[in-house]
């Protein structure tokens, strides 16, 4: 289907921004508006992949947001931004959306430089509430007391400690703030804590929700009381509250109006509720009950997580569409992961699994079900898993912390208090680094190898396949080890159809040479490795010969495979899937210079800029790493050195 096949409704097509919703149609003819938007979502999505079920569960919030709201004049922020198709949408990119998360295309999420809509760009959970009470306290000062400041935000993502932080501080601020609970019981993995329950009660508290109709209809009816009618109302619900409730209101106790919990699907009730809201000055919190995926009954009826970001699909039956592979495939790091753990837990019952809110991702899900009492899923809470794992370290046990590389810049300060000065033996498990690929800048995994090596204590390793990722798990889980240990790992497959190798003690610091050569040497960290090879490969044909390392480690460093290398060769390239600045180049170019070698030196890996959103092989293409990449780097260096390319056949 063309791109010009994707065709709007009769109400959406005549909405280009929210001013052309607000003029244009009445609050009876929203319901079609989003009956609409949700098609067009539908449409694009199953063709083109993405972002979904969350997306869908907010239709309707999303149009009675643009619809109450004067936006962009108002602020509306999105959390984590999965959930902002139909805002892009509404906000004058419906006609490019069909290149969202596509390289070059729009982002999958709100973006600041990409519309005056999107007020804060988003990627991490959490974030919203802090970053609308600083635009709020800023209106404030700026004597505007008219602009409406509104944080959209998950249950999920509630879990996390910044959304407390911002609530307790919007609580004594007395701003002009509105959070909009997001409450779907569901986030890509179950949610788990106090608050799920919490939520829950609120939720499904017949008893409490009916008496609660029945007082907001009195309140109609009690004009005759004058003024104080509003107040006498809220103190018997306030009464209802305590009485009928395990919980007395957190969300008051934190100096917050708290309204719902409502209907999220009906738009237009909600609608005018907002309208209520916008109204009444301060803290506000409004709970919205909705479904993720409402609307497409697949989507409801299944799981989460497979229709969290579900690829192409018939939108007609629901059936995922995949290719099947005529050969076997390598698995994914984060299956070989799963599977390794379990292996390594059956054998070391001091082994334990950690991960905040990406069981499944992560494959940890695979020891949760097998050993229940051992891995722990502790919510979006990347600094919490950090310290409890460290908390299970100091008792001799060794947790396996498994969190996303991007995520893990939240947790650094635990990292080095709570890990690394004290020498726990914790085992982080360094997910999705290097690009994350179509989610963009806000997940790619660019600067752990960087933040990490200049830790004391902490061992910093990348495997270059399957067989290597068992290993250093395998050695780091030894009593003899002992340390804080690092592994990263990107997102994606692997280069092993057989994976399932008997596991065996990398010697830490180790090295090892992959491909001998006379020309130049070639020095890689993680995954990389593979393109280095293809690349060497390729240059064996043209009569270049390039010698190939597979370092293992970046902390510590093998000084014996460097002396080697650099007493041997004049000409070195160094690659890497993470940031250059101060990563694994950075590390061997420290080495040259403190033992006094004088090699030529290229450092290829990721730029000092913010790169964009595409697939990990086009990422991987334009910053010159891919195996072409490499290729044409060594080719250059050659040339220079030789002053022609006499040396390099055609």
């Amino acid at each position: 289907m063309s791109e010009s096949s994707f065709r709007a409704g009769e109400f959406l097509s005549q909405i280009v921004y929210p001013k052309d919703l607000r003029d244009n149609f009445t609050v009876e003819q929203l319901p079609q508006v989003c009956d609409e938007l949700r098609d067009f979502i539908v449409d694009i999505v199953s063709q083109k992949g993405g972002h979904f079920g969350a997306s869908l569960g907010v239709v309707e919030l999303t149009v009675a947001l643009h619809y109450a709201f004067n936006t962009p004049e108002d602020r509306l922020v999105w959390d984590v931004g999965h959930q902002a198709y139909g805002h892009k949408i509404l906000t004058g990119r419906r006609d490019v959306f069909h290149t969202n998360r596509k390289y070059g295309g729009i982002s999958g999420f709100p973006k600041i430089m990409e519309s005056e809509y999107d007020t804060f760009g988003v990627g991490h959970s959490s974030t919203s509430i802090s970053a609308a009470l600083g635009m709020a306290v800023a209106s404030k000062l700026k004597g505007d007391q008219q602009r409406q400041h509104v944080a959209v935000i998950g249950d999920g993502a509630m879990t996390a400690g910044l959304a407390f932080e911002g609530l307790n501080h919007a609580g004594v601020e007395n701003s002009n703030l509105l959070v909009v609970l997001n409450d779907n019981c569901m986030s890509i993995d179950p949610n788990v804590g106090a608050l799920k329950d919490y939520l829950t009660d609120i939720t499904t508290s017949h008893t409490y929700n009916k008496v609660k109709d029945e007082v907001w209809h009195l309140l109609g009816k009690v004009s005759k009381f004058g003024p104080s009618a509003r107040e006498i109302v809220q103190k018997v619900e306030q009464s209802i509250k305590s009485t009928l409730l395990s919980h007395s209101n957190m969300f008051e106790s934190l100096n917050f109006r708290y309204f719902g919990p409502i209907d999220g699907h009906d738009v237009i009730h909600l609608t005018k509720v907002l309208e209520d809201l916008r109204d009444i000055p301060g803290p506000k919190i409004l709970h919205c009950i909705t479904t993720k995926g409402k609307g497409y009954a697949p989507a409801e009826a299944g799981s989460p997580t497979k229709w969290h970001a579900p690829g192409i699909f018939n939108k007609d039956t629901g059936e995922i569409i995949k290719i099947t592979p005529n050969n076997p495939q390598p698995p994914k790091y984060q299956e070989v992961f799963g599977h390794t753990i379990v292996e390594l837990a059956e054998k070391n019952e001091k082994i334990m699994g950690i991960t905040p809110a990406m069981p499944s991702g992560s494959s940890l899900n695979i020891m949760m079900k097998a050993m229940p009492d051992r891995a722990f899923d502790v919510g979006i809470a990347e600094q919490h898993a950090v310290t409890f794992s460290a908390g299970l370290a100091s008792q001799g046990l060794v947790p396996f912390c498994n969190i996303y590389s991007s995520f893990m810049q939240r947790a650094y300060d635990q990292v080095v208090h709570d890990v690394a000065i004290q020498n726990l033996h914790v085992v982080f498990c360094l997910d999705r680094a290097g690009f994350a690929g179509d989610d963009g800048p806000t997940h790619h995994g660019v600067y752990d190898i960087s933040y990490m090596r200049c830790i004391p204590n902490l061992i910093v390793s990348a495997p270059m396949n399957e067989e290597e990722l068992r290993n250093l798990m395998y050695t780091a889980q030894l009593d003899e080890t002992n340390a804080p240990f690092v592994i990263r790992y990107p997102r994606g497959q692997g280069v092993m159809p057989e994976w399932k190798t008997p596991m065996k003690k990398v010697k830490i610091g180790s090295g090892r040479r992959v491909v001998s050569g006379s020309d130049i040497a070639i020095l890689t960290f993680g995954h990389p490795g593979n393109f280095a090879l293809t690349a060497v490969e390729q240059l064996k044909k043209r009569g270049v010969s390039a010698a190939l390392y597979d370092m293992r480690f970046v902390k510590p460093l093998d000084e014996v495979m460097l002396h080697e290398i650099f007493g041997k060769f004049d000409q070195v390239i160094t690659v890497e899937d993470g940031c250059v600045q101060g990563g694994f180049g950075s590390a061997v170019l420290e080495f040259m210079v403190d033992h006094g070698y004088k090699s030529q030196v290229i450092r290829l890996g990721i730029p000092d800029r913010i790169v964009e959103h595409g697939s990990q092989v086009q990422l991987w293409a334009e910053c010159g790493f891919d195996a072409e990449g490499i290729q044409k780097s060594v080719e250059k260096a050659l040339s220079s050195k030789s002053g022609n390319k006499s040396n390099i056949a055609g």
